[in-house]
């Protein structure tokens, strides 16, 4: 199968471009692959890029340049935001080449691309025709014309159907899926289908004892909940290890220097970060927002570590209570410490059994196994519909 990839890079690489390139890697090993990349940029180059992102002739040209040379059975699209433009895809569907797209996060729905604005969900742009609360509480980067300008590029590709012209939408999760179905985008729910992100299992079988303590990964900002974290540990008997960096550092760093059983670790790198899951008893992910799909959820189930997690979105359709992780209510402290003592309570069978299941999760659904599947199967649906109505 020959596969085309598209994909606009972020100003700072991040979580998105770690996904795309090791979708790459995969799908080389098995397919003809070639990829498109665009970068964004910063200062004025960047402003003109979102300006002219809702019709960039040129992004449309070069893409539809590399297809005639190309001649891909299926194009795979990213990010499309900024550097891109959604006029791509009427460009590639009127090569007749099916378009897939991966939503890594909903800006489709909401210019905010999280849901989430100053600490609360923001869902006022799902059932909105056009999202003027968005607009007028500055969602996207506290500015009223960017949130304008992003606002209408899609309320404008709506109108004229570029959306439509995508074969297949792939969410990271059922919950995402929903979501769309729930909103005003009007897309058919045939046209979506779920493929999560994965991650790849180092090779070195080192043994890790498991101590008393619990760990958090991740930004430290407020979207990602540290606050709750924090007010949950804090005077508590439970050990808590924190690794990452952001804007909400020095809380956490005051927060171990007045607790004892607190202990900021910084910022680490991948492989210390599996070497920390395997150590504790569970990753605490106390996100307050929808997310997208949370790697490090991910990285917890390939080390056997159970996820102690926010009852919302994305951690809903990834962690089953009971099973392979536990549930605690969004942005309660109170509920996330008596979450803590039931799996404080816990014998070493049931513990080891949720361990296992862990595992399990992660070999089905996140492994490089199981994503080769996801791929063929959704890839060869397209195509052969396709060549159904030829």
């Amino acid at each position: 199968m020959k596969i085309l990839i598209i994909h606009t890079r972020y100003q700072m690489f991040g979580g998105e471009d770690i996904v795309v390139d090791q979708e790459l890697n995969l799908l080389k090993q098995h397919h003809t692959v070639e990829v498109i990349y665009f970068q964004n940029h910063l200062g004025w180059r960047g402003a003109m890029q979102f300006l002219g992102s809702i019709w960039n002739v040129s992004s449309a040209r070069k893409v539809r340049k590399k297809i005639k040379e190309f001649k891909p059975d299926l194009v795979h699209i990213h990010n499309w935001h900024f550097a891109l433009g959604p006029l791509v895809f009427r460009k590639i569907s009127q090569l007749k080449i099916p378009v897939v797209h991966t939503i890594h996060n909903y800006r489709l729905l909401c210019p905010s691309g999280i849901l989430l604005n100053k600490g609360q969900l923001f869902n006022h742009s799902l059932y909105q025709r056009f999202p003027y609360t968005a607009i007028f509480k500055k969602v996207y980067r506290s500015s009223f014309f960017q949130t304008f300008w992003l606002s209408f590029i899609i309320w404008f590709h709506k109108k004229i159907g570029t959306w439509s012209k995508i074969e297949k939408y792939l969410c990271l999760t059922s919950f995402a899926v929903e979501l769309f179905q729930k909103s005003n985008f009007n897309v058919p729910v045939e046209k979506f289908a779920v493929k999560p992100n994965f991650v790849m299992t180092d090779k070195t079988k080192l043994e890790v004892k498991r101590g008393n303590h619990f760990l958090f990964v991740g930004r430290l900002s407020d979207e990602k909940g540290v606050k709750v974290l924090i007010d949950a540990f804090r005077n508590s008997s439970y050990e808590l290890k924190i690794a990452g960096d952001g804007i909400l550092k020095q809380l956490v760093v005051d927060a171990s220097l007045d607790n004892k059983n607190i202990c900021y670790l910084g910022s680490i790198q991948n492989k210390e970060v599996r070497l920390e899951l395997k150590k504790a008893q569970a990753l605490i992910f106390s996100s307050i927002w929808y997310e997208g799909m949370p790697m490090t959820i991910i990285e917890a189930f390939s080390c056997r570590t159970p996820v102690i997690a926010s009852n919302l979105g994305a951690m809903s359709s990834m962690v089953s209570n009971n099973l392979n992780g536990f549930h605690f209510e969004q942005g309660n402290a109170e509920d996330l410490i008596k979450t803590l003592q039931s799996f404080d309570k816990l014998s070493q069978e049931v513990r080891k059994e949720i361990q296992n299941n862990a595992y399990q999760t992660y070999k089905e659904k996140y492994s490089v196994n199981s994503q080769l599947s996801y791929f063929n199967d959704i890839y060869m649906s397209i195509i052969n519909k396709r060549n159904e109505v030829k």
